[in-house]
């Protein structure tokens, strides 16, 4: 899926009930994120911290929801041995996980691997992850090898961005970048603009080129 697209409904079975994708998200951003298998030694972990972080999560309005191509059953029976692993996890385990045995969702979401992106009888997913805002629209992916776990402090990392960037579209974050770091000014905005939309001030970075377009504020 390209970014910007809108994530279609779907219905599915889950570890906590059916659900039907539009109405379970509601108002609520979404990390939709598939693993490529139960009673794996990764997902185990990448399952496991995300779990624990689920209130950084939530204090976003964010809800978590994985898939994999296996059985609900197999789902179910893992989740024992993760909360089994992962024993910080508080209380019960805080979010779904989608069965997709018949491949569907791997497919229809572009969730699969190259070799098996035309055969869906045997869609292997890897470690995709989207992040969806309330309109249902595609605004970040990020796809991992099945050898590299995932980074739970990225995934809020760039979520953090997409919502400052929502509240203040004149605004983008540079590399590296975390709540509290100076962000820069979009090259859209005039400079007689800036004491209307910036007035907490905003610096100018002079470049060997003569162009000034390295413009950073922590007015946000």
């Amino acid at each position: 899926m390209r970014l910007n697209a809108i994530v279609p409904n779907f219905k599915a079975d889950s570890t906590q009930g059916p659900i039907d994708f539009y109405e379970w998200q509601g108002d609520s951003w979404v990390v939709l994120f598939s693993h490529p298998a139960d009673f794996t030694p990764v997902c185990t972990t990448e399952l496991g911290r995300l779990a624990v972080h689920n209130g950084h999560f939530e204090r976003r309005n964010v809800k978590l929801l994985a898939l994999s191509v296996d059985q609900l059953e197999d789902h179910v029976d893992w989740l024992n041995d993760i909360k089994s692993y992962c024993r910080d996890i508080p209380g019960e385990f805080p979010y779904p996980i989608l069965a997709d045995p018949q491949r569907d969702l791997a497919v229809r979401l572009d969730l699969i691997d190259e070799g098996s992106k035309d055969d869906p009888e045997h869609a292997y997913t890897v470690r995709a992850l989207y992040v969806i805002s309330p309109d249902h629209r595609l605004r970040l992916s990020m796809h991992y090898p099945t050898s590299t776990g995932r980074n739970v402090d990225e995934i809020l990392r760039v979520i953090d961005s997409l919502q400052l960037v929502d509240r203040k579209p004149q605004v983008v974050t540079p590399a590296n970048w975390t709540p509290g770091d100076k962000v820069m000014v979009v090259p859209s905005v005039k400079d007689e603009e800036l004491d209307e939309l910036f007035p907490g001030g905003v610096d100018k970075v002079s470049m060997p080129s003569g162009k000034v377009y390295v413009r950073t504020t922590t007015d946000y």
